[in-house]
């Protein structure tokens, strides 16, 4: 549930992310943004890729997840406060998921910014939308390695991002348990 009011909030932001960061933009404010996809695209246009956005997020926090447990399982059986083992776990329990949902991240991209030459190049006129059309044309322009492009770039910006996000959540996991524990008035 958490996933679906989050991607829910977040996918009109994604949109217009990648949307200025493709190359040659026509956006110069993420506000002027906003009302140019608006006006010539609809309220459906941050929106489009909202399938594609649920079906990476639930796998890609359920690897994430298992993997930082059963990693933990691993390097920390005892589950004691470690940072190191949190760092670990969570970098690569978020490496692992990124590199295995990147094919979906792939035709979220091409969904979102709606990439002229790409369309192009696969002569579509008009907007592409489904996320069964973005995979179909991605393998159509670059075949499986299309899928795979941006991984390594992904895996590098999420092994950071999960391995402090899971070493801030274990101390203060740590810090209130201890701190609960220590204001236990004695039986």
């Amino acid at each position: 549930m958490a996933t679906l009011l989050h991607d829910a909030v977040m996918n009109p932001a994604e949109v217009v992310k990648q949307r200025m960061q493709m190359y040659d933009s026509p956006h110069r404010s993420a506000l002027r943004c906003v009302w140019t996809v608006w006006r010539t695209e609809g309220l459906g246009a941050f929106y489009r890729s909202y399938t594609t956005q649920l079906t990476m997020n639930i796998p890609f926090q359920s690897i994430h997840f298992i993997t930082y447990e059963f990693l933990q399982e691993q390097v920390n059986p005892h589950r004691g406060y470690n940072p190191q083992s949190h760092i670990i776990s969570g970098g690569l329990a978020g490496a692992l998921a990124a590199a295995a949902t990147t094919p979906l991240d792939v035709c979220k991209t091409l969904l979102n910014t709606q990439e002229n030459m790409a369309l192009n190049l696969a002569n579509i006129s008009g907007r592409l939308s489904g996320m069964a059309n973005a995979f179909r044309m991605v393998y159509q322009l670059n075949g499986l390695p299309g899928y795979f492009k941006g991984m390594q770039a992904r895996v590098i910006y999420q092994m950071p991002s999960t391995a402090i996000s899971w070493s801030v959540y274990e101390f203060f996991k740590y810090f209130l348990t201890k701190h609960k524990l220590e204001n236990r008035a004695p039986y």
